[in-house]
């Protein structure tokens, strides 16, 4: 069995390191804030104290991290460190541009690089039912399929370097502009007289079901923010790419575009770091932050 050597210890890599350690691997971890490593050491993990260490000692590195400049950075002190036959896993949403720039200089070194967002959420993490869409080379993906096993109920392979990518931008435009009218509704069945708690109930299995609403919408209801399991602001991250991705490519997104600002106002009223959850103080006449 390969040794995975993990970067990326938040929300998601915890959950998924756990996953990957009750399969059996074996697995080294190693995250920019050590002390948050520390439960999957308790369960066997190695910690790596520093980048050339783990890229010096595994067979595959998988990457979960914030956003294109974390991986950037991250790349640069990983690439002259790796070895010829490695194959890197970036979980990660980032730009398809500087994917395909770090597919082609990963190359150069005979790694394998593949891009691999996932979707899902902290629930598939800890269940192990993400969804992950894989660029690459298509040879490479099947052989870590079993690596992907204990992560997610669906791998789908998408096409050459950068269209995971693509198509995580594509997942959430779909995510982003569905939690943003959910909020709407929320609000406006509060202001009606609708005991708004009900609603993910009395929708589910219908056509305007969906995860999100059947995870966030209760919370929306009843103001339940405490628990940040996703952030606006990677909602956000990934709006700003989709309008990015629009105008390269001459594609119209108008729902996108607005939902990204809607998302900016939010974030820009100290909502960065909550939950999207707390979307629904949009629209109500106490905007106050319940903590």
């Amino acid at each position: 069995m390969p040794k995975i050597g993990f970067i990326g210890i938040g929300l998601m890599g915890l959950p998924m390191c756990r996953r990957l350690l009750d399969a059996g691997f074996e697995v080294g971890v190693w995250n920019r804030n050590p002390d948050k490593c520390q439960p999957l050491i308790s369960l066997g993990a190695q910690h790596f104290s520093g980048l050339q260490q783990l890229a010096e000692s595994v067979d595959v590195i998988m990457l979960c991290v914030s956003n294109t400049d974390s991986v950037m950075q991250i790349s640069d002190n990983l690439f002259p460190h790796l070895l010829p036959g490695q194959t890197i896993i970036d979980f990660s949403s980032i730009s398809p541009d500087a994917t395909r720039q770090l597919s082609e200089k990963a190359a150069q070194k005979a790694v394998n690089w593949l891009d691999s967002p996932v979707s899902g959420g902290v629930a598939g993490a800890q269940a192990g039912t993400l969804a992950i869409m894989i660029g690459g080379d298509e040879a490479q993906v099947d052989k870590v399929r079993p690596l992907l096993a204990p992560l997610a109920s669906s791998v789908t392979y998408m096409g050459p370097s950068g269209t995971g990518q693509t198509t995580k931008i594509c997942n959430q435009m779909l995510v982003s502009c569905n939690v943003l009218v959910m909020a709407e509704v929320m609000a406006m069945a509060q202001r009606s007289g609708v005991d708004a708690s009900r609603i993910p109930q009395a929708l589910k299995g219908g056509f305007a079901d969906s995860i999100p609403l059947q995870l966030t919408g209760t919370r929306m209801a009843q103001q339940d923010f405490s628990e940040v399991k996703w952030h606006v602001k990677t909602l956000l991250k990934d709006l700003d790419m989709a309008n990015t991705l629009a105008k390269q490519t001459g594609s119209a997104t108008p729902m996108a575009g607005l939902g990204a600002q809607l998302m900016r106002q939010h974030a820009s009223k100290g909502y960065s770091e909550q939950d999207p959850a707390t979307l629904v103080t949009l629209y109500q006449a106490d905007k106050q932050k319940k903590e």
